[in-house]
């Protein structure tokens, strides 16, 4: 086979890939059409908690918060990244329902050029629904008041919820193949989701912490997605300062989304040999 031979061929898999993965996604796009409330849901909720929260806390002593920051626009970041979260790591209900169901099965006796288009339509419908969401949630607190990060703020935003939206949904991904059914991934959920956002700083600073609540909030992957976006709403914010103040040290901008870097690329090359298994 001539090397233009196979040029040719890598394009033509290449535009299959994308047709498949678009043909996926969109099926994808429709059932939320089609049961809109989960998104409507994931919209409301944090919107609630943003209005009732900030009331909660509008009286707190001024010395509370770092630098006099409103706790509307603290608590704006870790509303932000938790909603990412929660939504990354419901990706992989949609797996589990299509193999209980036997719909995975199709797909995979299904004459399809890559069966990671499986994997990838899920990846872009997750990052697509939780652009939206954080959207909201940004444009919400901008209208109450809360501020709007600068364009190089808004990159940092972008990025750091890129990396941690990959890393959660790899791993739901990989729990969907792993566990028997949906009731198991429902609890697992569940269980992570409140203890990781308390044990964060999405709520309240490392200063106001007990010290073995701040100790686990310093290693919270959720607090390293939650402190560029903190900081990337100051006019002159700077990546390099410390953001972290850390037990074991201090951890910069830079410092934070290296750790989240490190996390997506170790979920992707760990669960990566068992999709490969289960795709097969």
């Amino acid at each position: 086979m001539t090397i233009s031979t196979k040029n040719f061929q890598n394009q033509t898999d290449l535009a299959d890939l994308i047709q498949e993965t678009r043909a996926l996604t969109k099926r994808l796009f429709l059932q939320l059409i089609r049961r809109p409330s989960t998104l409507f849901a994931g919209l409301l909720q944090p919107l609630i908690w943003l209005i009732l929260f900030t009331s909660l806390f509008s009286n707190a002593p001024s010395e509370f918060l770092p630098g006099g920051m409103s706790y509307g626009r603290f608590l704006g970041a870790g509303l932000i990244v938790f909603t990412a979260f929660s939504g990354a790591l419901n990706a992989g209900l949609p797996v589990m329902f299509d193999r209980e169901f036997g719909f995975l099965n199709r797909l995979l006796v299904a004459p399809l050029t890559s069966r990671f288009s499986i994997v990838l339509a899920s990846v872009v419908y997750i990052t697509s629904i939780s652009f939206l969401q954080s959207l909201v949630i940004m444009a919400a607190a901008a209208i109450l008041g809360y501020g709007w990060p600068t364009f190089w703020g808004l990159l940092v935003v972008v990025f750091t919820l890129l990396l941690l939206v990959f890393a959660v949904t790899a791993l739901s991904l990989g729990l969907a193949f792993v566990l028997p059914g949906h009731i198991e991934l429902i609890a697992v959920i569940f269980i992570s989701n409140l203890p990781l956002l308390f044990a964060s700083t999405a709520l309240a600073p490392l200063t106001f912490m007990p010290t073995w609540l701040g100790f686990l909030a310093s290693v919270n992957p959720l607090t390293f997605a939650i402190e560029p976006i903190r900081i990337a709403y100051d006019k002159s914010f700077d990546l390099g300062s410390v953001l972290i103040s850390a037990p074991y040290g201090d951890v910069t901008g830079y410092g934070c989304l290296t750790v989240l870097s490190l996390l997506t690329i170790g979920l992707f090359f760990l669960i990566r040999p068992l999709l490969n298994r289960k795709l097969a």
